[in-house]
């Protein structure tokens, strides 16, 4: 949601297009069916559809003085074609030409170019700055909807139309002239006989430019502008706009007085309008990783697709049931129904940050660790049942509730483990369990409720006894532990962590039985294992889900799609799915193999 013009409706109008993290998802309208378009080693900056809807073109972000590539992908096949590489740092906007023959290119502002590639060949005929010394950076294009040799740019203080002269593999640029008014350019729509085209910019305003002279025709609202700038336009075959801004507004305006018509208010600043339906319907994408269909006639939104719009950091099934799945991010903690994929309880703390969660055996209520303290909540509603201000000293960083539903286990920042008592409204403090030095990064119950295990990002994962509140056990790792996991038998655990290991531990010794390499790069952060205990899931820094036999200790299976860190995976009850979150706000749901 965070890609500016990132949601891009495909002319065939059945499908639409988005960018998340590494990967451009390419959705079916009307079904759950969705392919991912993989090949980009960093986030998707940018992306673009041709308007025979033969090409698809993305862009990404590099490390600074680095080549950033371009994408070329063949839609129906969903196939890679070429790679384009010329711009440094970031790829800005993409272009297509009327009729496919071209791309054009912005670099970001470390690259500060313009480059037009010739389709067929992959090659770039030309090369120049995008906007004059005197300007700021463009971070727009926008090709010409009837002539190959023309596009326009724009950015911070520069307006320009330009030429192509493919003979002579030049580009001509020629600056628009918008008088006294000075503005950065955020957003252009060019109209379908190219005689004007309409910009958007951070003041509030759409400004309209002739084409063939580069000279404002006129500008508004000059009075009532919108607060938040505007962020995205839209140009009705009626000739009239719509506008999308930084506050969440979404308005129709009269293109000849630029008066408001219609207007709707989403969640988040809009990012991206995209047409759909032969200009019945729309699309709007915002920052809040939402995406809302409108009708045009009723004008009224419907959202569609929704997910986190920040890292997820945790993922929990209720006892028993695969077709439901809480997961929390930040501020929010969100319900989903697994075969729809649609989210069906949202349950928002402003202010604050939500680590973990779990639910109760009996599936009425969810209990969170949040920054300043416990917080329970009805599965159904979402209603406030209780709150444990200032649980631990430095927040809480883990939670587990028992089976019989009677305690909760929490552990803190600062390294303890606390027991809770669970009331009809509240729960009390019991007992205070100190070993660990640094913060509790995962807790597991035993199934018959006298026991779990911690693991710590000290280094430590200890073995309590919660009938009588002491250590029994305490396991030494190399590193940070992140994440452990009972035998549903009981008699052994598994942990791994930031020293990349999957090690085997005998509970009633702490003896180790067996390790194996989890990771060739980075921290393995989560882990869970299947009812029967013959396979477990790992997932982490390398991006990767991996399933393994559990009496070999080798990967039968890995899944490739994540774009970011994976923080926490799951199987879920009756091994029909896995779940996996991650860094970049993604939630993948992933077939279990094997299952029907």
């Amino acid at each position: 949601g965070h890609v500016r013009s990132g949601l891009t409706c495909h002319p065939d109008e059945q499908h639409i297009l988005y960018p998340l993290g590494w990967t451009v998802v390419v959705k079916e309208l009307g079904s759950l069916k969705q392919v991912f378009l993989r090949g980009h080693t960093d986030n998707v900056s940018c992306l673009c559809v041709s308007r025979d809807g033969l090409y698809v073109a993305s862009g990404q972000v590099t490390a600074m003085g680095c080549k950033a590539d371009i994408i070329l992908w063949d839609f129906q096949q969903k196939e890679l074609l070429g790679r384009l590489s010329v711009h440094k740092g970031r790829i800005e906007a993409l272009a297509f030409s009327p009729s496919s023959l071209y791309l054009v290119s912005l670099g970001g502002q470390d690259d500060g170019r313009v480059a037009v590639w010739d389709v067929g060949t992959r090659e770039a005929l030309c090369l120049t700055p995008a906007s004059p010394r005197r300007a700021g950076n463009a971070t727009v294009v926008v090709c010409s909807s009837c002539r190959d040799e023309v596009f326009v740019t724009a950015g911070n203080g520069t307006i320009r139309t330009w030429e192509l002269d493919p003979i002579n593999r030049k580009i001509h640029p020629t600056d628009c002239r918008s008088g006294q008014l000075k503005r950065v350019i955020t957003c252009v729509k060019m109209a379908e006989d190219d005689s004007y085209f309409y910009v958007g910019t951070t003041s509030g305003d759409v400004l309209k430019v002739n084409t063939n002279n580069g000279v404002m025709a006129s500008y508004g609202p000059q009075k009532n502008s919108f607060a938040s700038g505007v962020t995205a336009l839209l140009l009705l075959t009626s000739g009239d706009l719509i506008v999308g801004t930084g506050g969440g507004m979404v308005a129709l305006l009269k293109a000849s007085n630029y008066k408001v018509i219609k207007k709707i208010d989403v969640q988040g600043a809009v990012t991206s309008l995209a047409c759909g339906r032969q200009g019945q319907q729309f699309f709007i994408g915002t920052d809040e990783c939402q995406i809302y269909h409108v009708n045009l006639v009723e004008f009224k939104e419907e959202m569609i697709i929704a997910c986190h719009n920040e890292a997820v950091e945790d993922i929990v099934f209720p006892l028993g049931i695969s077709d439901l799945f809480a997961t929390c991010s930040k501020n929010n903690i969100r319900v989903w129904h697994t075969p729809e994929r649609k989210e069906l309880l949202r349950i928002v703390i402003p202010h604050s940050i939500c680590h973990s969660i779990d639910i109760l055996s009996d599936g009425n209520s969810i209990i969170s660790a949040w920054d300043d303290g416990i917080r329970a909540f009805t599965a159904r509603s979402g209603q406030l049942i209780y709150v444990v201000n200032h649980a631990h000293r430095l927040g809480v960083t883990a939670i587990a509730a028992t089976h019989d539903c009677k305690r909760i286990i929490s552990g803190g920042g600062e390294g303890q483990v606390r027991v809770w008592k669970i009331r009809e409204k509240t729960c009390e403090l019991g007992e205070i369990l100190k070993v660990h030095s640094a913060a509790v990064s995962c807790i597991k119950i035993k199934k018959d409720d006298k026991e779990c295990v911690t693991a710590s990002l000290d280094g430590t994962c200890v073995i309590w006894d919660i009938m009588y509140f002491v250590r029994r056990q305490l396991i030494r790792v190399t590193r940070s532990a992140k994440c452990v996991c009972y035998h549903p038998e009981g008699y052994q655990i598994i942990t791994s962590g930031a020293d990349r290991k999957i090690v085997y531990w005998e509970v009633y010794d702490a003896s180790a039985i067996r390790d194996v390499q989890g990771s060739a790069s980075g921290s393995v952060n989560g882990m869970d294992i299947t009812s029967d205990g013959t396979c477990f899931v790992t997932g982490g820094e390398d991006h990767l889900v991996k399933l393994w036999n559990y009496l070999e200790g080798a990967v039968t299976h890995v899944g490739v799609g994540h774009s970011g860190t994976i923080n926490r995976i799951k199987i879920c009850p009756g091994s029909k799915y896995i779940v996996s979150v991650s860094e970049d706000g993604a939630i993948l749901i992933w077939k279990y193999p094997g299952s029907p």
